[in-house]
């Protein structure tokens, strides 16, 4: 682009950018406007969606306006009847700031194009809403039958009264609009909905919501007569059988509910309607939200078998229960799981997820746990699991009996179970009954004789203050089950504690190494006690010969390493804890001892590289929650012990630490979240958590009393690793 100043030519950089942008543009537009015969290839909607965008900020860009302005001329007269073309020059004129030219396109356009009902919704779109009436008056002249224009001049009146005035005059001209009716019944109240409609099904009989809306409004008896109405006219619509279903199930009537159901599958099938299963199953959820839970059910029990082949059936309803119970719809897996239930009565697995899904959600009394549990026994009386939950119930309720009776009926399906008998004992000694608990115990180790029986009952012995009798049990049970490694663990610890005869303590350990040389714990137990009597020079040994026959085992790793802390060897400890994370690289438990005992200034860079090497192990996670917490970093501290707590819910010492860190800077509702989270998880491993829960004295505790203790033995600062032999 060049411009004449003085004589001389000057191209500015501006204006050369702007010259190549026209010069573009030019092309593509002398493309765009080539026409044969009237038509043209010009995208009327790309003309609409290029105009949105458009911004008026230069002098170049106005000069685009201008060849828009040609072009779309062009196209104009040469298909003066295309009304796209005039909706884009009016909008041309708009975006460039002269509303009034844009008016007068319009007009122009409504002239041109009067069948084109977009020309008039845009000439009514510029002009104020008064000239915007006359115009919209104009178009439903020659337009009687657009609804979009009926609709935009209800829309433009102000008040209720002339909206419905408009719309009632539209549906004279346009009664089988739905739209219309739709937006005309929403302005009316109850009564008059009724009546309008009760016209609009006859006008427009193919719209089930008119139908399934004047059904909603009537009395019973005339709702019925509304769907039946509604079912001839539409006969492969489920809405509608679905919507009478829920009509009795609210009446009481609840066996018409499956009747209604089954007569719907019937009928869309007979119109060779396909029933989509995904479909059907989220009706019945919503009918769950609705509060028709026959109805959900009804539903359930129709879809589930379709689309399914027999050998899939199982896998694919129990998938369909968790799906549903993701989505918070309870009723409809509990309606799955009795489908399932029903065609699958014998299988354990379908019983336990019925179970925990009472168990969960059921009634506050367990009364609908407690019949599923029964019915669960009598279909499967070989599932242990099933009568040890059932006695279990009975004795969470207080009911002593009523468990004692379920586990004599489990007795008379399974003499010869190991955990019924273990069961039964467990129930009399929580209640105190000692020795009916040893009676039960030996007759066990007569009928069901195995390691476990024989381990319980020195267990028993032992926590009634009877360690010789103990010992007794132990030497017996070592006999018939000589590699049964607790029977020398439980020896030694009831010689060195009860007895005080650490030298008969060490013969039992010895003797268990011997036979049970793969006893992780055991080796652990032998050292700790030599160190105690004999000094850490004499424990030493014990764990090298412990690595050598358990080569690769982080936990006879980190007993040497402790061992050697213990003793002031840090240095040593250092070299060893070098070649445990060079043996077994992957160790969580490793890793976190390591954060715990480097220098402050390098827990971090050691927490980092141990989330690299094992992200997702408990030990490792807590030992950076222990990290931030001593930082004073206490939000990401308790985003930390979340995650160690959710990687392993069963983990105690996690649990304890994460309590103890509420405790201090908790609220009162957060310490108390976290007990009843701790009780729920019931956990049972770590160092800290078994060295409390397993000592004599605490055998009875429950979670939150073991919690409790090892809290304050964490704040005491005595809570020192120790192993739990059982």
């Amino acid at each position: 682009m060049e411009t004449p100043v003085g004589g001389t030519v000057t191209a500015t950089p501006t204006a050369g950018l702007a010259g190549a942008r026209g010069a573009v543009l030019s092309l593509k537009l002398d493309k765009m406007s080539d026409s044969v015969e009237g038509q043209t290839v010009v995208d009327p909607k790309g003309y609409l969606t290029d105009l949105n965008s458009l911004k008026i900020s230069s002098d170049a860009e106005v000069g685009d306006i201008e060849k828009a302005r040609l072009l779309l001329a062009s196209v104009r007269r040469t298909n003066p009847r295309h009304g796209p073309a005039w909706i884009a020059s009016a909008r041309v004129e708009e975006y460039a700031g002269k509303v009034v030219q844009a008016r007068k396109v319009i007009r122009e356009g409504c002239e041109a194009c009067p069948d084109a009902e977009d020309v008039w919704l845009e000439a009514a779109r510029l002009h104020p809403p008064q000239n915007a009436k006359a115009i919209l008056a104009s178009a439903v002249q020659r337009l009687p039958a657009s609804v979009k224009v009926w609709l935009k001049a209800a829309d433009l009146e102000a008040d209720a009264p002339a909206k419905k005035v408009v719309l009632r005059r539209a549906l004279e001209l346009v009664p089988n609009s739905v739209k219309l009716w739709k937006t005309a019944i929403e302005l009316e109240n109850v009564a008059d909905a009724k009546v309008m409609l009760g016209r609009a099904v006859e006008c427009v009989p193919h719209s089930a919501a008119m139908w399934l809306a004047l059904a909603r409004l009537e009395t019973y008896e005339n709702a019925r007569k509304v769907l039946n109405q509604a079912r001839e006219a539409l006969p492969t619509e489920p809405a509608i059988w679905l919507t009478a279903a829920k009509l009795e199930e609210a009446q009481g009537n609840a066996p018409t509910v499956d009747r209604i159901v089954e007569k719907a599958v019937a009928s869309l099938r007979q119109y060779q309607v396909e029933i989509d299963r995904e479909q059907w199953l989220k009706e019945a959820e919503e009918a769950e939200r609705g509060g028709a839970p026959l109805t959900c059910g009804a539903v359930v029990r129709a879809a589930l078998p379709l689309g399914v082949e027999p050998e899939d059936r199982k896998r694919v309803w129990l998938d369909d229960a968790e799906s549903a119970l993701q989505r918070g719809a309870v009723q409809t897996a509990r309606a799955i799981y009795a489908a399932a239930l029903a065609a699958f009565p014998t299988k354990k697995g379908v019983w336990l997820r019925a179970c925990a899904l009472e168990k969960k959600h059921g009634d506050p009394e367990g009364r609908a746990l407690a019949a599923m549990l029964r019915r669960a026994v009598a279909y499967c009386p070989q599932a242990e699991v099933l009568w040890l939950m059932a006695a279990k119930e009975r004795w969470l309720a207080g009911d002593v009996a009523g468990a004692r009776a379920v586990l004599t009926e489990a007795f008379a399906a399974n003499p010869d179970s190991e955990q019924v008998w273990l069961a039964a004992v467990k129930l009399e000694w929580e209640n105190s009954e000692a020795e009916r608990a040893r009676i039960l115990l030996r007759r066990a180790r007569e009928k069901a004789p195995t390691a476990r029986v024989w381990m319980k009952g020195a267990l028993l012995e032992r926590e009634l203050g009877r360690p010789e009798a103990a010992l007794e049990l132990v030497d017996g049970g070592a006999r018939r089950y000589p590699t049964f490694a607790k029977f020398y663990m439980m020896g030694g610890q009831a010689c060195d504690e009860d007895l005080a005869a650490p030298d008969r303590a060490r013969r039992y350990y010895q003797d268990g190494l011997r036979r049970c040389p793969g006893s992780l714990p055991l080796w652990r137990l032998a050292a700790r006690l030599d160190e105690r009597e004999l000094g850490a020079a004499k424990a030493r040994p014990v764990l090298e010969l412990a690595r050598l026959r358990n080569p690769k085992s982080p936990e006879l790793w980190l007993e040497a390493i402790r061992l050697e802390r213990r003793a002031g060897n840090e240095k040593l400890a250092e070299n060893l804890a070098a070649k445990a994370l060079q043996e077994c690289p992957g160790s969580g438990l490793l890793w976190a001892e390591e954060i715990g005992a480097a220098p402050r200034p390098q827990r971090k860079a050691r927490s980092v590289e141990a989330l690299k090497r094992c992200d997702n192990d408990p030990h490792v996670v807590l030992a950076v929650a222990r990290l931030f917490a001593s930082d004073r970093k206490h939000a990401k501290a308790r985003k930390w012990f979340e995650r160690a707590v959710a990687l392993r819910p069963g983990l105690g010492d996690a649990w304890a630490r994460f309590y103890a860190f509420e405790l201090r800077q908790g609220t009162p509702e957060e310490q108390r979240a976290v007990l009843d989270r701790c009780v729920a998880a019931e956990p049972a491993h770590g160092e800290l958590w078994q060295a409390v829960a397993k000592r004599t004295a605490n055998r009875r505790l429950g979670p939150a009393e073991v919690l409790r203790k090892v809290v304050a033995e964490l704040a005491a600062g005595a809570a020192a690793p120790a192993v739990a032999a059982l």
